[in-house]
């Protein structure tokens, strides 16, 4: 089989005027970035402000393996899908980070012959949202150091500065640095380092924001940290907002492109999921209820980390409703958590089939607790057996849950037809969506209840630096705000090794911070790093680009 560049690059490609003419979007409601991609602008939000909105499809998964398991190409393949069965359908996704297209994973706009095209650009520089991000940030970055350079008129302590300088891009090298070396005139020294850009509040900023006011305020609303005194240093008191706003003018606008088969997707922000509240902007998703009766997004990892961020944060914040939700199994990916290595699991292993098979069982369950009907999508791989398909397929009858196989892979649309009509009939029946927790508990209530209700935790405890914190948050005013789990996306625990369905252990809160531009509370579980490493052999290696321009290696 082709690789996915070879597929996406001998596809022909829809002219982006055709795929917004086919949504209905006029010539001066969005901006052309060359001849496959396009910027939707105001003008567009503010006539369909009326309109109805569609329903809501939300796919996750189970917990993956280090190589991940296809949930953006089952949501592409969907979209493409729905489109075969006669359905107006639109996809909503993130942005992809360069950290994972260089790490492990390489490419990552889906795969096989369900992706979203064009591959190179969305997996490179796009529109640039990602530099701008970026920038943003930095700048705040600059003006801090600048304001402690020139007399320091707040008196802010230096080693209490909680803002971090970011690059999109996996460098452990930065994670632990010291600037203002070398003399007085190059600043003030102190201890810095850098997180990855889809980790920074400024990203969930532009993730969660309404409009360009809204945008300004949660800017200036960022805690960079303390003064000598022990009082709060927002952003707007570095007269930073505006200038990060202006950054960030064209990246508040979502990008249009297209799947493979010309199905319209809305690609928009990219937080990661382990460490950040992993759901694409609330803006693009709310404009994709618009533009079409059916509106398929996807949370990142596994449902323990982007569903019950996308429900418990974004779905309260955008007031959203979702119709269904689809999580997606593979095979491979139970037997790893059965006990299989990663390189071992396009090998036939009924009996770790049978030991990891709970962890499907258990987001069933979990997705069941916010009242959406539930579709669980088995996306086959070649290496699959008939053996292990069937398994997975009689679990899933024994357990109530509506499946449906996936082929979207190597069959594109023609492959997960089965799965869209069943997503169509989960969309129409009743659902009681409802968010897992009540605002008004306080932050321990509620990281008690999702280490309970979605982990299967025995319950959470505190290191004194996270008790420390605690007691800053709700200082500052931030008890009654959603909280956010940073933890590893390889088991329902915080410690990567407890696979499966782990019982008797507690959840380890080992720091928090107020994400208070953001709107919630940053929990940090485990030892997730904000930074991520490269591996020892780079997805990196195995990228080029010919003579002619033509990029190959990106899987």
């Amino acid at each position: 089989m082709l690789s996915d560049i070879e597929i996406a690059q001998g596809t022909k490609l829809l002219p982006i005027t055709e795929i917004a003419g086919a949504l209905g979007i006029q010539e001066e409601e969005y901006d052309c970035y060359g001849r496959y991609k396009a910027k939707l602008n105001e003008n567009l939000f503010q006539r369909l402000q009326g309109e109805p909105d569609g329903k809501l499809i939300l796919v996750t998964a189970i917990n993956p393996t280090p190589a991940g398991e296809g949930k953006t190409t089952t949501t592409a393949g969907l979209g493409q899908a729905m489109k075969k069965i006669g359905k107006n359908a639109i996809i909503a996704l993130r942005e992809p980070s360069l950290g994972p297209v260089f790490g492990v994973k390489g490419g990552a706009a889906g795969g096989g012959y369900a992706q979203v095209v064009p591959m190179e650009d969305i997996n490179l520089h796009f529109t640039g949202d990602m530099h701008a991000i970026t920038s943003a940030n930095n700048l705040l970055c600059a003006l801090l150091d600048n304001h402690l350079q020139q007399g320091n008129e707040l008196g802010i302590d230096p080693r209490r500065i909680l803002l971090k300088r970011c690059l999109d891009m996996n460098d452990r090298a930065l994670r632990n640095i010291v600037v203002g070396l070398g003399g007085k005139i190059n600043g003030v020294p102190r201890e810095d380092g850098f997180i990855i850009t889809v980790a920074t509040e400024v990203m969930a900023i532009l993730c969660l924001a309404s409009d360009m006011e809204d945008l300004k305020h949660r800017l200036g609303s960022i805690l960079v940290g303390y003064t000598y005194a022990g009082e709060p240093v927002y952003a707007r008191d570095l007269h930073a907002d505006g200038a990060m706003a202006a950054l960030l003018k064209d990246a508040l606008s979502p990008n249009l492109v297209q799947t493979l088969e010309g199905t319209p997707v809305i690609m928009h922000g990219g937080p990661f999921a382990n460490i950040a509240h992993g759901c694409n902007s609330i803006r693009a998703t709310k404009l994709a209820l618009k533009l079409a009766d059916y509106c398929i997004t996807e949370a990142g990892f596994g449902s323990d980390l982007g569903a019950e961020k996308f429900f418990d944060i974004k779905c309260r914040k955008a007031g959203l409703k979702p119709s269904a939700v689809v999580i997606v199994a593979t095979a491979r990916a139970l037997k790893y958590n059965g006990g299989v290595a990663k390189a071992d699991t396009g090998k036939e292993n009924l009996e770790a089939l049978k030991a990891g098979i709970v962890n499907l069982g258990a987001h069933i369950s979990n997705m069941r607790k916010y009242g959406i009907p539930v579709v669980v999508a088995i996306n086959r791989f070649l290496t699959d057996s008939e053996k292990e398909l069937a398994f997975i397929e009689q679990y899933c009858r024994d357990n109530g849950a509506e499946f449906a196989l996936s082929e979207v892979f190597a069959k594109g649309g023609e492959g997960g037809m089965e799965l869209a009509r069943k997503v169509c009939e989960a969309a129409e029946k009743p659902s009681a969506f409802q968010e897992l927790y009540p605002l008004k508990m306080t932050v321990e209530q509620k990281l008690e209840t999702i280490a309970r209700e979605i982990y299967g935790a025995d319950g959470v405890q505190y290191t004194a630096a996270a008790q420390k914190a605690l007691a800053e948050i709700r200082r500052l005013g931030g008890d009654e705000l959603p909280v956010c789990v940073a933890k590893t996306q390889y088991s329902l625990s915080d410690n990567a090794v407890l696979l499966g369905r782990p019982k008797g252990f507690q959840i380890t809160i080992r720091d928090l911070r107020l994400s208070n531009g953001a709107g919630f509370v940053v929990a940090y579980a485990g030892d997730i790093m904000t930074m991520p490493g490269l591996p020892k052999t780079p997805a990196a290696n195995q990228i080029t680009v010919s003579e002619n321009g033509v990029i190959s290696g990106l899987f």
